[in-house]
């Protein structure tokens, strides 16, 4: 079979037909997906038969793997392959994924082990389409900001609403502390596009007080969550869905009345990002070469 890619929204998203990612793919139809991810942000794939193996080597197509998290453990076995398991929490808020390291990665799979009847659908946004849409002054001024970016806060629930298990699971997300710096607005080193790199990580804009940086983060944000810029990917059984984690945030929706909801996730090493004027992320705190090395 060929392979077929049909768009899903006029921003974000297509579905792609014709490829077997149970079986090693061709240089061309790496490069056709590749090229696909970099108009698209999202592709959403048949994956029946594919196991964490066929996952990790699909991944491997696009570069070097990271290991599962640079502070969760991994699926027994299988160190490159993170269990997203409603069980061990929800991640219910706008991210990208790991941006409090150095080198975030540059792509993230999600493959579909158990989903609920109904809920639990994904939404991935475009970064990129959101930078477009900035008015020209607030498009300015996001191009001189900076922000810090931490893994140690309340991102998902209140303190107060955390029990013994959620703050179990709080303490080994936070057991390494991680601050590192990167551009409100990154450069795709693949495509040139501009896109706001911010999300859940994000906490406060170098320079500025952190209610300041609030006010400012929030502002920006509302243009990634526009629902014009936004993919909602209701699940089915054994689908991978792939992003481009340089230039997309997402967000699991928690909408399936405590039903058991399971995804893996395997990410592809990424390259230290870059702003408008060529300056590179710098590390504030925290190493992660245990994680991931930095792709070339």
């Amino acid at each position: 079979m060929s392979i077929d890619i049909r768009k899903v929204t006029a921003r974000i998203g297509a579905e792609v037909s014709g490829v077997d990612l149970t079986a090693p793919l061709e240089e061309k139809t790496v490069t056709a997906i590749r090229e696909a991810l970099n108009v698209h942000k999202a592709l959403v794939f048949d994956a029946r038969g594919l196991d964490d193996e066929g996952q990790q080597a699909f991944a491997r197509h696009f570069g070097e793997l990271t290991s599962a998290h640079p502070t969760v453990p991994a699926v027994e076995g299988a160190p490159n392959v993170l269990p997203v398991d409603s069980e061990a929490g929800r991640a219910n808020h706008w991210h990208t994924d790991v941006t409090f390291v150095l080198n975030p990665p540059q792509a993230s799979t999600l493959r579909s082990i158990t989903i609920p009847p109904y809920g639990g659908e994904t939404l991935i946004a475009n970064a990129a389409a959101a930078y477009r849409d900035l008015p020209e002054p607030l498009r300015k001024l996001a191009d001189t900001l900076w922000a810090e970016h931490t893994n140690d806060y309340d991102y998902a629930v209140p303190a107060e609403e955390v029990d013994e298990d959620q703050a179990a699971l709080r303490a080994q997300f936070t057991s390494i502390r991680y601050r590192t710096a990167h551009p409100v607005v990154r450069v795709h080193p693949l495509t040139g596009e501009r896109g706001l790199f911010i999300g859940g990580f994000a906490q406060r804009i170098v320079g500025l007080s952190v209610g300041e940086s609030r006010k400012i983060l929030d502002l920006l944000q509302a243009y990634v969550t526009r629902p014009e810029n936004i993919l909602r990917h209701r699940w089915s059984p054994e689908q991978l869905v792939l992003f481009d984690n340089r230039i997309t945030q997402h967000y699991a929706i928690d909408n399936y009345d405590g039903l058991p909801r399971r995804l893996h996730r395997v990410t592809v090493a990424g390259d230290v990002p870059v702003g408008i004027e060529g300056k590179e992320s710098y590390s504030i705190e925290g190493d992660a070469t245990h994680y991931t090395a930095v792709a070339g």
